[in-house]
């Protein structure tokens, strides 16, 4: 029986959130869905395809179920992933801040079109 893909294994997360390099080429070879994951945008969003990357992730791991700490006060890997991509608040503020990202993008992309 093969194991399951690494993305979905301890093996394949990374302790500090999201996914480690393992699992982000198990996601790439062996899900059979031909993604591309690319690691987190840690530092300021430069370039328009970083704030396209980190204000669409933001707004959707912002506004994804689920709490920022569990019973015991630890961190989720929620609240893990959204440090990962550099943000450290809570929900509402990774929303407001993927969406300002998203807006930049927008007008920088009209800009260039221009």
């Amino acid at each position: 029986m093969s194991k399951s893909p690494a993305w979905t294994r301890k093996a394949g997360k990374n302790p500090k959130g999201g996914l480690n390099a393992k699992g982000r080429a198990s996601y790439r070879t062996k899900s059979g869905k031909k993604g591309n994951l690319k690691a987190p945008v840690k530092k300021a969003a430069s370039t328009p395809e970083q704030k396209r990357r980190k204000g669409s992730f933001l707004v959707r791991m912002g506004s994804a179920k689920g709490a920022l700490k569990d019973e015991k006060g630890r961190k989720t890997r929620l609240k893990l992933s959204l440090e990962a991509w550099g943000h450290g608040g809570d929900k509402a503020s990774a929303v407001r801040r993927g969406r300002s990202l998203l807006k930049r993008y927008a007008s920088s992309k009209k800009k260039g079109k221009k």
